[in-house]
């Protein structure tokens, strides 16, 4: 596969401009916490731990909406749903634990945002829009939708990825007042996302046939082609495309039923991860409140 899709150019392998987008994240992000953050109060540097936790996270932007899997995503389900699983589950946790406190209580503290935050952040509604906006995603007319134009395709990407934000917010909260929720309802909370992300996973694995003409149909493929390989070059080499099955070995029943497996098993890690957090900061801090035992009363002689 990966010979293959060399004639698409580096280009739409290796997005340069996209490269450049998340440098430039990355340098803001190197100098607000270093040289310049006395700009923002006398705050202690980052620790390490936070700034390979942000850097990360940036190199798995790029890696999966820059490099070859954002090509190999309108070729396959399968690097779709890896796609999806690392920029909605794996990104967010990585940024929310990479940015100081005091960056976030800065971001924060706008007129805007705050009360978006506030609404957008409430345990209930993230729930329910992460969840119901990864599935509507996920309905076949919609997904089509989604690959229309590269506008849309952004937008939609863009939205999806604040509400993944929205959902972790509150299991991660890294300012105390959005720390709502007690350990045992943070439990809950991540089993009512498990659960409710179900549904989407099973269409796609059990489906009895391939969903997205995406994926089937030539017209609506090079249309989905279009959003990462450049004009020319794709009107070039149109004459001797027909569709994805130049690329992969695999069916694409096959293919999509991989692609479901693969963000569910994700999603579990994810989510697991999280919880043995959860639990593992509960224990210590149950720990800690422990009233030590009184001093033994020393004995008459």
């Amino acid at each position: 596969m990966w010979l293959d899709i060399q004639i698409f150019g580096f280009r739409a392998l290796w997005s340069p401009y996209f490269m450049i987008f998340t440098a430039l994240i990355a340098l803001a992000y190197f100098l607000i916490t270093g040289p310049y953050r006395h700009k923002f109060g006398n705050h202690d540097k980052v620790t390490v731990k936070q700034q390979i936790s942000f850097y990360t996270a940036i190199v798995c932007l790029y890696l999966v909406k820059g490099a070859p899997i954002d090509l190999l995503s309108h070729i396959t389900l399968t690097a779709h749903m890896i796609q999806m699983a690392v920029y909605l589950l794996i990104i967010p946790i990585l940024v929310i634990k990479g940015i100081p406190s005091w960056l976030w209580r800065k971001a924060i503290d706008r007129p805007v945002i705050r009360p978006i935050l506030e609404i957008g952040t409430k345990p209930l509604i993230s729930l329910l829009l992460f969840n119901g906006l990864f599935s509507l995603y996920h309905i076949p007319s919609f997904f089509e939708f989604a690959k229309s134009s590269p506008v849309i395709h952004t937008v939609i990407h863009g939205i999806l990825l604040i509400a993944a934000f929205f959902m972790f917010f509150p299991l991660l909260a890294p300012l105390k007042e959005f720390d709502r929720m007690q350990p045992l309802l943070k439990i809950g909370y991540i089993f009512a996302n498990s659960v409710l992300i179900t549904p989407a996973c099973v269409l796609i694995i059990f489906a009895p046939e391939p969903l997205y003409a995406t994926y089937t149909q030539g017209g609506a493929w090079m249309q989905a082609m279009s959003l990462c390989v450049p004009t020319d070059v794709l009107q070039g080499l149109a004459p001797g495309l027909t569709g994805p099955e130049m690329f992969t070995p695999l069916s694409t029943l096959i293919d999509q039923q991989l692609g479901g497996i693969i963000m569910k098993v994700i999603q579990e890690i994810t989510y697991g991860g999280v919880l043995a957090t959860i639990i593992f900061s509960w224990v210590n801090k149950e720990k800690n409140t422990i009233d030590p035992l009184p001093a033994k009363p020393a004995e008459s002689h």
